[in-house]
């Protein structure tokens, strides 16, 4: 067993694990944290994306103990007081999920665009969202939500202003 100390969502947890355990695990089997997914255990499909130190990074792929002294968010950590963040209300009225499952690591690596590129291109939100399957969905309201939780869409799915001075329409986020 290996001791690890990690703060998750804002609490700090100390266990002692088996040094082979995967975070995913970790998170969702010993802290409770069911809202990280599961996918693949390949690391290909992205639903268990969290952010950690600050970078996205796929649970199923690190070790509980590489994140020892870390610093983890997951999707169960945005919400402050109940209260959702614009990207996850963008998800939601945006209906940028049919099943939900892929939804948190769809959401955590648009929060890691957002950080970078708070005005992505609807081509930019795509190639950041690389890295996450989705397989119900087609894509389209998701990179719409992400778009919407950038305001560079008004919500109902007509032009709005971009900041750049471009026009966002329907067709440039489909």
């Amino acid at each position: 067993m290996t001791h690890i100390k990690v703060n998750v969502d804002g609490t700090i947890y100390e266990d002692d694990v088996e040094p082979r355990l995967l975070l995913v695990h970790y998170l969702r089997d010993r802290l409770g944290l069911t809202g990280t997914p599961i996918g693949c255990d390949t690391s290909n499909c992205g639903a268990c994306t969290v952010d950690l130190d600050g970078a996205t990074a796929k649970s199923c792929s690190v070790l509980a103990v590489q994140a020892d002294g870390c610093a983890v968010t997951t999707v169960q950590g945005l919400a402050k007081d109940g209260e959702w963040t614009p990207l996850q209300r963008a998800f939601h009225e945006q209906h940028g999920l049919q099943c939900g499952y892929c939804t948190p690591g769809m959401i955590m690596a648009a929060r890691d665009l957002l950080r970078e590129n708070p005005h992505p291109t609807a081509e930019e939100v795509r190639g950041a969202l690389e890295g996450n399957l989705c397989r119900c969905t087609g894509y389209q309201n998701i990179v719409r939500a992400v778009l919407a939780a950038a305001g560079q869409q008004d919500g109902s799915g007509t032009q709005a202003q971009a900041p750049s001075g471009q026009q966002v329409t329907e067709e440039a986020t489909a």
